[in-house]
């Protein structure tokens, strides 16, 4: 079976693609899997490590054909304040819970949960049911984030 063991992130490849998956946001997170894409396409997503592909992500089979990854729509919660200081302050409880959030301007996304949305009524947001793709923010330690930590602490700058 071919196998795909490269991403090509959004925006860095032109060639057409040979074929499409579409994926929701936990579909998207892997490192091994198997993958029957839209036209027929066969292959095996073979990648060193786990990692969040994400719309627009091309991924390079061995023989050069490239599969464009589509985030799929999935039911998710729109959360809108009124004001940027309220909007920080919701990110705040929706951080505090570690659930993870898609920041965009002037609201934040995140999965369907009744009892964060009662939380977060409670707190004055206006939220509201939506379908659309779901890619949220990465976290400090992922490894296809632009801030990656090495071994050893070092961050660019010391302590005294």
């Amino acid at each position: 079976m071919i196998r795909a063991t490269r991403v090509l992130k959004a925006g860095s490849w032109q060639a057409p693609a040979c074929d499409r998956i579409t994926l929701s946001y936990d579909e998207r997170h892997r490192r091994r899997l198997r993958f029957l894409a839209e036209a027929g396409t066969e292959f095996l997503l073979d990648l060193p490590r786990t990692t969040v592909l994400r719309g627009g992500d091309g991924l390079r089979l061995e023989d050069g054909r490239i599969i464009l990854v589509t985030a799929a729509d999935e039911p998710l919660l729109e959360v809108l304040a009124g004001d940027p200081d309220q909007l920080a302050r919701l990110a705040w409880h929706i951080g505090n819970r570690h659930l993870p959030a898609q920041i965009a301007s002037g609201r934040i996304l995140i999965r369907e949960d009744s009892v964060i949305e009662e939380m977060l009524q409670g707190l004055g947001a206006t939220v509201r049911h939506i379908c659309a793709p779901f890619t949220p923010e990465p976290g400090a330690y992922d490894n296809s984030h632009a801030l990656v930590f090495a071994p050893g602490h070092g961050h660019g700058h010391g302590h005294g």
